[in-house]
């Protein structure tokens, strides 16, 4: 592929709602490029950018992938980004390295929330953007529908820059109403053809809505339109390109991805209306060890600065970093450095990506995109840049995983290849977050919906041969006491030889903190001082398992108040296990409870639903501490949630709020079980106790 200059490179992002037709519409943006001679389809697996082996068997896309094309003589590097939540760390890969997004609209279904967040999420960047309104070609679409949702949704700058024009209920071409021409479709070919009779009253309006963004633009064009002036077509384009940049213009482009009608059009307005990566103004990031800001022209001339904004671990060729020069060029067989991680990496084969394909080049300059593999010490995220002249690049702001499951081998012995496995997966999916909960010794798999970790564990087993079960993690529960007893722990053993003699008397009560209070008030020398710390490693090593279900004992003071010793089989060993029987005798004496971990929950969600997701905590015993308007519409519910509620609640809310709604939760405290939930605790124990 050849190089081009920054001026001719455009970074475009694919986004839309699951199934409105991206990854069909980059397959017939390659098509039209001639990179591809034969139109792969989603249905059959045979697409550029749905090339996993998991996207082709569930016909979704799961990766943010790579289409570089070049048109007209220009680069267009197409970002083709999953459209399903559960992969929205993707998304977040894809955005931050494009200049202008595409948002594709099915005409059957139109607006929906992943709609509303693509839109979100080039508004957060910044970026311009084209809504593409897809699969005009089905009998059920409706162009003006989806129309008045866009408008009714993001405003008056959505600008309808086509009209369809239909023949019976088929689309078979539109009127360009920026240039007043009618277009129909001749095969792949478009002919020019008069404006069809009757059309007139659907082009007018459109085209109004056209002049009056045109003349919002600059007082003397609004001058020229008030005055009745007609504009000339080098103002209105120049009027919109602006427009289209500052993002108070966003055009509505029709067509259908499957029959490729209307694709070539939109790639045209990709050309003119989106700006390359020299017109996105100066990069601006900081130097590295402190806040002071660093500063980048787009210009191949400049110091090397780059981004990598994705890790592809493969198999064969190992580790594949894709990255976004800012500026400078990054050549093959060069060393650079990373500030992330105060490393210098050497750059071996560069590569530019088309789905799984990979052609080397020997360089990528300033606002292209491309990969290199076997960095060793790099992260998604990470900047690299020239040793002499670094700069930190501003990271990927990744969502925080919603959902934990537990994860464990179906085989035996299992267990390194799994940890080799997840190691591996994380590098390449930073939504996806490992734990190992030492009190339950149960490893935790955490990512963004029950989609993404199903994916994971197809993963697991088709690139590293490991079968793994998925489950509810175990709730690490409390037990403490709640009133004061005192009893005794008697140790004596006489076997011949050396006997063992340890005595104690201790009052046990409720404590402050969650660790134990140890005191000791012995008269007269009952225990010798040197077994104190004895009782006391004898108590601190039986609270790990409390007398109702085992579970560790917080909240616990214990004095010893009285005991006796014998000069000859008294021993440490001894008083640690008098302590020990003392312990069990007085928790269960002592009014045991179980304690459950409660969490603080934040849930965000749109006023239509707050009902639906009160109603819904309240059956999950949780208590809502206060509700918050939010901005756009929403509202902020706090409440605190028993843990043992909340583990799939990341599904059932976005069920509930037809994916609309988000949430965050911490630990808060621990607080007593009501006495059901208690006794099937317990009862649980019991049970695995008897297995």
């Amino acid at each position: 592929m050849k190089q081009y200059p920054i001026s001719k490179i455009r970074n475009v992002c694919l986004m839309s709602h699951g199934g409105a037709g991206k990854t069909s519409l980059a397959e017939a943006i390659l098509y039209n490029t001639g990179v591809l001679d034969r139109f792969g389809k989603v249905a059959d697996g045979t697409t550029t950018t749905d090339y996993d082996p998991e996207e082709i068997k569930r016909k979704i896309s799961i990766s943010t992938a790579m289409a570089p094309c070049e048109w007209k003589g220009n680069k267009l590097n197409i970002i083709d980004t999953p459209g399903y939540f559960d992969f929205v760390g993707e998304v977040m890969e894809g955005v931050r390295v494009a200049d202008a997004a595409v948002i594709v609209v099915s005409g059957k279904s139109g607006v929906a929330v992943g709609t509303e967040k693509a839109w979100k999420y080039a508004s957060d960047r910044k970026i311009p953007r084209i809504v593409f309104v897809n699969k005009m070609d089905e009998d059920n679409a409706n162009f003006y529908a989806v129309l008045d949702q866009l408008r009714e949704k993001f405003g008056k700058a959505i600008a309808p820059f086509q009209v369809p024009i239909k023949e019976g209920e088929h689309f078979v071409g539109f009127v360009n109403v920026v240039d007043m021409q009618a277009r129909k479709f001749d095969g792949q070919k478009v002919v020019d053809i008069p404006i069809p009779a009757g059309m007139e009253d659907r082009v007018e309006p459109v085209r109004q809505m056209i002049l009056e963004s045109v003349a919002e633009s600059s007082e003397e064009l609004m001058e020229k339109y008030f005055v009745g002036e007609e504009f000339t077509v080098e103002e209105i384009h120049h009027a919109l390109r602006v427009g289209v940049e500052e993002g108070s213009i966003v055009p509505v482009l029709c067509g259908s991805a499957l029959t490729n009608t209307g694709v070539q059009v939109l790639m045209d307005a990709i050309v003119e209306y989106f700006p390359a990566p020299d017109e996105m103004g100066n990069i601006i990031g900081t130097k590295p060890g402190s806040d002071d800001t660093a500063e980048r022209k787009p210009d191949g001339k400049e110091p090397l600065s780059a981004l990598v904004f994705k890790t592809i671990a493969d198999p064969y060729v190992g580790k594949l970093s894709l990255f976004r020069v800012f500026s400078g060029t990054l050549t093959a067989d060069s060393t650079v450095y990373n500030p992330n991680t105060d490393t210098n990496e050497r750059i071996g084969h560069l590569y530019v990506l088309r789905g799984k394909k990979q052609i080397e080049v020997d360089k990528i300059t300033a606002g292209d995109i491309g990969a290199v593999t076997k960095l060793v010490n790099t992260n998604t995220g990470d900047t690299l840049c020239d040793p002499f002249n670094p700069i930190v690049l501003e990271g990927i702001d990744f969502p925080e995983s919603v959902i934990s499951l537990a994860i464990a081998p179906k085989a035996k012995g299992d267990e390194e290849k799994i940890s080799a496995g997840l190691h591996r997966l994380t590098e390449e999916d930073p939504t996806l977050k490992i734990e190992l909960n030492t009190e339950t010794h149960q490893m935790l798999i955490s990512g963004l919906g029950e989609q993404h970790l199903d994916i994971v564990v197809s993963k697991l087993k088709s690139k590293f041969g490991v079968s793994v079960d998925l489950s509810i993690p175990k709730v690490p529960y409390r037990e403490t006491i709640r009133k004061k007893v005192k009893v005794e722990g008697k140790h004596k053993k006489q076997s011949g030889g050396h006997g063992q003699y340890g005595h104690v008397w201790i009052e046990f009560e409720p404590g402050e903190t969650e660790d134990l209070i140890f005191e000791e008030k012995i008269f007269g020398g009952a225990v010798p001082k040197n077994y104190f710390p004895a009782v006391e490693k004898g108590l601190r090593e039986s609270m790990l398992h409390g007398v109702l279900a085992g579970y560790p004992v917080v909240n616990l003071k214990a004095t010893l108040v009285d005991g006796s010793y014998h000069p000859v089989d008294s021993s440490e060993m001894a008083f640690k296990v008098a302590a020990s029987l003392a312990y069990k005798k007085g928790l269960e004496q002592a009014s045991p409870v179980l304690l459950e971990p409660i969490a603080h929950v934040e849930v965000i969600v749109p006023d239509d639903y707050m009902g639906d997701v009160i109603g819904d905590l309240n059956k999950r015993r949780g208590r809502i501490l206060g509700m918050n308007p939010q901005a756009g519409g929403m509202q902020q519910v706090v409440a605190e949630v028993p843990i043992a509620e909340m583990f799939k609640y990341a599904t059932d809310l976005r069920s509930m709020t037809q994916g609309r709604g988000s949430f965050t939760s911490k630990f808060e405290r621990y607080e007593e079980a009501p006495p059901n939930v208690a006794q099937k605790v317990i009862e649980e124990a019991k049970n695995n106790n008897e297995e």
